[in-house]
């Protein structure tokens, strides 16, 4: 209790905890206005900087935030967390419960679910591509001559940013949180002198103008749809993001910082396109005095790399659950803070994003060649988000047909337009996120029925309890001391490397325990229910040990726990058995042979269970055994 006390006197205050949400949540979303305006009035596909089309436009804008970002995200989805999380993972959790006595629907659930964290990934690579190399390139406004280095420059960036990432989101939160509170403040300030410039810009906050100009422009507002959604870019983050700082102050930040900082800035670029149609080239910094250019170039500078903070650390997240729920390999996990056990770094998954993001920025060069793709991996995972949150609004919260049915309707509704949007750029870039989504959607359901093909093999050789009792009962072998723990996946039955160990060695430790780890489609497990004994004579144990997807599978620790059912356990005096499997590909029904042989691959390269497990190396003992995928 005492030592509870501490880690709560010690825990970082509200001011500290709403400063670094605005560090590492809104960098993507927050950083919108430098383009999104600039992308509708100017360019290839530009409209006319006319009044009726700026004021459209700028509804749009205001009202896309309102019901995507403040509706949709920031106050239904940030209420679908599981004890105190939150992303597409938590989601596919949520929505999955509800089809419990209908494998077919939950079947469908997580296919639809898989494909929304597929895309989640693609946008994770693109993001920080598309915002460094934008960065680096606004320092060409001050020295042309620079161009030939905006690629080295930005490699160097992202180099230095994903080295920071095994400090933790926290320690990177508070040193991106105060510039995104300046950055905030900032464009807020020039929005409102813009606004005081000519107000009568307030118009637009009236939704029939954005509507009228839909309706106007009939095709062509899908063209200008794909640069409006650029203002929400970002969005899926606040519920990525929960587990990192919680519901409060996101919802805190996002009403109280970003949100009105990003509708005066718009509304500002707006005003002074009013006044002056020529500036379309530029809108955001020829918002600024004369004097305020550089000053506002170096701080976007700073901005836009911080931006693809807020999708890293959703990432981080999204995989962390996916390996738990059994949807991806093992990977190494490591906590970075004491207070918000949400927060964490994978090492491998790091450096693959890197060299990912190094690849794009390589071959593609310049953000604009990159920017085509932007949208469509991001409005993809809304329309997801959408169709999972229908099954948790009706099922679970017990909401009505038509309530259920009027509110994801609606947000369908405009997410599937920014998508159709969005889906004229395939050609231009937009297959990359769906290319990396295909990818990343392959290996999890290939990881996933690979997992259930190698738990039903080993279920056939399986052997119960009962029967190995009355074995050892008829030809008892030497019982030598200490306690054997034989870790194993499955949830019923003896073991292989039981099996095999008696086979070749005829002897037995004088306490056998059997244990399963067991990851619940939940954050976390509490303590009262993390163990589960089962006796069946002769001192032989069947060990069950409960863990959420967001907590750390320490099975020295959990094995503690089993005192206090009685069942005392000597760790020092234990001897772990892991069964070692040989996986090889055959024509069994199953899988196809192609994906047999990645699902053998993926199994050699995941993290050993011992690692994984945090179980001492010098009390493991491996035994190997064949099977047939």
């Amino acid at each position: 209790m005492q030592a509870h006390t501490t880690l709560q006197s010690l825990r970082p205050g509200r001011t500290v905890t709403l400063v670094g949400t605005l560090g590492v949540v809104f960098g993507d979303i927050g950083t919108s206005p430098l383009y999104t305006m600039r992308v509708a009035f100017s360019g290839p596909h530009a409209i006319a900087p006319s009044e009726t089309n700026i004021l459209g436009v700028l509804s749009l804008i205001l009202w896309s935030l309102i019901v995507i970002v403040s509706i949709k995200y920031a106050t239904i989805m940030l209420r679908a967390d599981s004890r105190g999380e939150g992303g597409i993972m938590v989601l596919l959790s949520l929505a999955s419960r509800t089809a419990i006595d209908s494998p077919r629907r939950r079947r469908i659930i997580v296919f639809i679910g898989l494909i929304g964290a597929a895309l989640f990934y693609g946008d994770g690579i693109l993001t920080p591509a598309v915002t460094v190399t934008s960065a680096v390139e606004g320092l060409t406004v001050v020295a042309p001559k620079l161009g030939e280095f905006v690629v080295p420059t930005a490699l160097t960036i992202l180099t230095l940013l994903f080295l920071l990432q095994r400090k933790g989101t926290s320690r990177v939160g508070w040193l991106f949180g105060p510039i995104m509170l300046l950055w905030f403040c900032c464009i807020g300030l020039l929005g409102f002198l813009g606004i005081l410039a000519a107000p009568e810009v307030l118009a637009a906050a009236n939704p029939w103008y954005g509507a009228r100009f839909l309706i106007e422009e009939e095709w062509y507002s899908l063209v200008v749809l794909g640069a409006v959604v650029l203002a929400v870019t970002g969005a899926e983050t606040l519920y990525a993001d929960i587990g990192h700082f919680g519901v409060g102050p996101i919802r805190t930040a996002w009403f109280g910082v970003a949100f009105p900082a990003l509708s005066l800035n718009y509304f500002g670029q707006g005003a002074l396109l009013l006044r002056d149609p020529a500036a379309a080239q530029n809108p955001f910094y020829l918002l600024a005095p004369e004097w305020g250019a550089l000053p506002m170039l170096v701080l976007a500078t700073v901005t836009t790399v911080i931006a693809s903070q807020a999708v890293i650390s959703g990432v981080f997240s999204t995989t962390l659950q996916a390996v738990q729920l059994g949807y991806l390999p093992r990977v190494s996990i490591y906590h970075t803070s004491l207070f918000y056990p949400g927060q964490i770094y994978m090492p491998a998954v790091n450096w693959i994003l890197l060299a990912a993001i190094f690849a794009l920025v390589v071959q593609f060069e310049a953000s604009d060649r990159l920017a085509a793709a932007y949208g469509i991996a991001v409005t993809g995972t809304m329309v997801i988000t959408s169709l999972l949150a229908f099954f948790v609004l009706r099922k679970l919260w017990q909401w009505g047909w038509i309530a259920s049915l009027a509110l994801v309707g609606s947000f369908l509704i405009i997410d599937s337009a920014f998508l159709t949007a969005n889906s004229l750029k395939f050609t231009q870039g937009g297959w990359i996120p769906l290319a990396v989504g295909a990818v990343l959607f392959i290996v999890m359901t290939t990881w996933q029925r690979g997992r259930s093909l190698l738990a039903s093999r080993l279920n056939e050789r399986a052997i119960s309890f009962e029967t190995l009792l009355m074995r050892l009962r008829a030809n008892p072998p030497r019982r030598i001391c200490g306690t054997a723990v034989y870790l194993t996946s499955g949830r019923r039955g003896v073991p292989q490397s039981l099996l095999n160990n008696l086979a070749i060695n005829k002897i037995l430790h004088e306490r056998v325990i059997v244990l399963t780890v067991i990851v619940k489609d939940v954050p976390w497990v509490p303590r009262s229910e993390r163990i589960k004994i089962r006796c069946f004579g002769d001192e032989l144990y069947r060990v069950k040990i409960y863990f959420g997807f967001n907590q750390e599978p320490n099975v020295p620790g959990a094995l503690a726990l089993c005192k206090e059912q009685g069942l005392e356990i000597e760790l020092a005096g234990c001897s772990f058995f892991f069964s070692r499997e040989a996986l090889i590909s055959t024509p069994r029904p199953g899988m196809a042979l192609w994906r047999e042989r990645l699902f053998i691959r993926l199994a050699r390269n995941t993290e050993s269970a011992m690692d994984f497990f945090r179980i001492p190396p010098d009390r493991v003992i491996e035994l190997g055994t064949v099977v047939e995928i």
